[in-house]
């Protein structure tokens, strides 16, 4: 955060509590994120050492929280607020969470990495303590009295002598606050309350606001209206890297109320309506120049580079020769696109030199940036707020909608909304990276491990590292030049790098004629992926089993997550019929919501293990719709078990992403349990 910003942060912040009245205001006086993930904010600085404003408790007793993490539908805005009422001593119907709006809220480098459980929430509860402790100091002045025997509970300040009845009733935030303003600091010494301790933490607590998104009443980007509000579309090339060479928009121009905006190669319109818009798109007469691209065939060819081993993967030679097995694959994964419920949109509006955008993304400071970029302007003169969104799934980093908007509603003199189409979000957003992957891998006679040679090409290098113990190994992630527009997604290359790790672990496993299960337990020392294995094993009837039956597992982000699958496969078709989830992630702090994202992550990982894949060639996408791009549907979805390990001894990690990276290798097992054919590429249907 740059010093503009900053003091913008600060004026709004000031004007904000203007109109609140009297109250807390916490500030966290420590940056608890590690150098590593500071360097990963963007240019944002680390958390501000001085008036960075977390929490308000207002005379009416409503508590403002606020962070610049955004609600995607994974009930980040539930979990926050329980995390403050835990340690606020208030129930979580009073809290008002304010997200994800660049003016109000502090610097955050975005909603991803599952950071938003180990990093945000933690943030608040230490922010939540510290109010909490200062409104008893508060309390202890106004009796005149120390603070033994003093302490908050149901947002009030209560006097509990022992053995003794109190000196003093007990007095609610609110009147403590009337006519208050007090600055509390935050120390990483505050004294949390331990997991076993939780009240309303770790309970199944309705989603926030829930009722709104069942019946319609929540507004997306794509309901919001601002008066005076045009519409907006974007001409786009047939293929990509094509340049415009003419332009006819003599047609569009002449409709009613009808704004046509060129600048380059970018040219769109405005009109009063979105129908209108359309139809002033379709009168634009263009020619383009050029445009092309290669196709899947030649994919993995043009993934694949040319890599020195080094000295660790002639080491690994080395311990190959003395292999009573060994394994040598080639794995590889398509481009996926993320398919979000809701595509990208925004509704951006000018006033006096600033802009405003409203847009569903999981970056509203990196959407701010890339307005700021677009049209030369100071911290002050943008801003961005993020209604809750339709889901992102890594998808929704940029802001090209509200950029695209932005630049309408500049020429046109109006606010503008702007919503892609479906066949625009297939096309134009980025992609999941294909991958080509290869290992080489042996075991002794025992079945233990020696060597292990791994290498992504191009798809990254999330979860890389092999859990089990090996003596020789070489892990590397190479970066290639792709084809297509490529970025986050759920898990990152944790579902890919997962896919091969556990395949080739199975291969070996049947190779040496052992159990899978034996087999990864021989060769597992963690302790906490060995539990989630036996968990799921046990759950699933693993030594008793019938049909064809897979396993796999693995770890990310905090999370440790095993399945057991069952399958039936006739021909070409492959029908999952069962599947148990382990999965821990520390202390559970909703148990309803964490078996919600588990779902939503294996089924997520259905499609990618059977059937999605981007088809491209000549600089197009041949599959830019649901009816040729397949998702997994209610009759893919098998029943879901999920088995949560709660370990209130640890600190929670996040669970949006781990759950995707084991279903397709324990498919893949499975698979080869009734065929005797090892799927080595995802989509494994295809290549069946």
């Amino acid at each position: 955060m740059n010093d503009t910003d900053t003091a913008m942060l600060a004026f709004n912040r000031r004007r904000f509590f203007q109109i609140l009245g009297g109250g807390i205001l916490a500030v966290y006086l420590s940056d608890p994120l590690s150098a590593q993930e500071r360097r990963g904010r963007r240019g944002g600085g680390p958390r501000p050492m001085e008036v960075s404003a977390w929490i308000h408790i207002g005379e009416d007793g409503t508590v403002q929280v606020f962070t610049g993490k955004t609600e995607v539908g994974q009930n980040i805005r539930t979990s926050l607020a329980q995390a403050v009422a835990e340690e606020l001593e208030v129930p979580v119907s009073s809290i008002r969470m304010i997200m994800a709006d660049t003016d109000l809220v502090p610097f955050d480098a975005g909603t991803f990495g599952s950071r938003s459980t180990p990093d945000m929430a933690l943030h608040l509860r230490k922010a939540a303590a510290a109010a909490r402790e200062a409104l008893i100091d508060l309390a202890v002045k106004q009796w005149g009295m120390t603070d033994r025997h003093v302490v908050a509970r149901d947002g009030k300040v209560l006097h509990q002598p022992l053995g003794k009845p109190p000196l003093f009733p007990p007095v609610s935030y609110s009147e403590l606050m009337k006519g208050q303003k007090l600055l509390a600091t935050v120390t990483d010494n505050v004294k949390l309350r331990p997991a076993s301790d939780w009240k309303v933490a770790g309970t199944s607590v309705p989603k926030v606001d829930g009722r709104d998104f069942v019946t319609g009443k929540h507004d997306y980007t794509s309901d919001l209206s601002v008066p005076g509000m045009g519409y907006g579309k974007v001409l786009r090339p047939p293929r990509y890297g094509a340049k415009l060479k003419t332009l006819d928009d003599s047609a569009a121009k002449a409709m009613e109320g009808v704004t046509v905006v060129r600048d380059g190669d970018f040219v769109g319109v405005v009109a009063p309506s979105s129908w209108a818009a359309e139809k002033a798109l379709a009168a634009l007469k263009a020619e383009w120049d050029g445009g092309e691209g290669p196709s899947n065939k030649e994919l993995f060819s043009i993934l694949k580079n040319d890599i020195d081993r080094g000295d660790a993967g002639r080491a690994v030679d080395e311990a190959l020769k003395s292999a009573a097995h060994r394994v040598e694959q080639t794995y590889t994964v398509q481009f996926i696109a993320h398919a979000p419920l809701e595509p990208r949109a925004g509704v951006a509006e000018w006033k006096d030199g600033k802009v405003t955008a409203w847009t569903g993304t999981q970056r509203p400071f990196g959407v701010k940036d890339e307005l700021m970029q677009a049209f030369s302007l100071p911290g002050d003169k943008a801003r961005v707020i993020v209604p809750d969104t339709g889901s992102g799934y890594g998808g929704k980093h940029s802001g090209e909608a509200a950029v695209e908007a932005a630049r309408l509603a500049k020429v046109a003199g109006k606010p503008v909304k702007l919503v892609w189409t479906r066949e625009e979000e297939f096309i134009w957003a980025y992609f999941r990276p294909a991958g080509v992957i290869e290992v080489k891998a042996g075991i002794d006679g025992e079945g233990e491990l020696l060597a292990w040679d791994f290498h992504n090409h191009n798809s990254g290098g999330a979860a890389i590292e092999t859990p089990y113990d090996v003596p020789a190994k070489n892990v590397r992630s190479h970066g290639s030049k792709s084809p297509l527009r490529q970025g986050s997604y759920r898990g990152l290359a944790a579902a890919a790098n997962g896919f091969a790790r556990e395949s080739v672990m199975d291969e070996l496993a049947a190779a040496a004629g052992i159990d899978p299960l034996e087999f990864r337990l021989k060769n597992l020392r963690n302790e906490r992926l060995r539990a989630v294995l036996e968990a799921a094993a046990a759950s699933f009837g693993w030594k008793d089993r019938k049909g064809h039956c897979g396993i796999a597992c693995g770890i990310d982000k905090g999370g440790y997550i095993a399945n057991c699958v069952e399958v039936e496969v006739k021909g070409k078709e492959v029908k999952v019929v069962r599947i148990v989830a382990a999965f821990e992630c520390g202390a559970v702090v909703n148990p309803v919501h964490l078996k919600n994202q588990i779902e939503g992550s294996i089924v997520m990982g259905l499609g990618g293990a059977l059937f999605e894949a981007i088809q491209f060639g000549g600089g197009k996408i041949l599959n830019p719709a649901f009816s040729t791009y397949r998702v997994p549907r209610f009759s893919d979805v098998p029943p879901i078990e999920i088995v949560l390990v709660n370990r209130k001894d640890l600190p929670s990690a996040g669970a949006g992403e781990c759950p995707i990276m084991a279903i397709a290798p324990a498919i893949g097992s499975a698979v080869f349990a009734a065929t005797g054919k090892r799927p080595r590429a995802m989509p494994m249907l295809p290549e069946m």
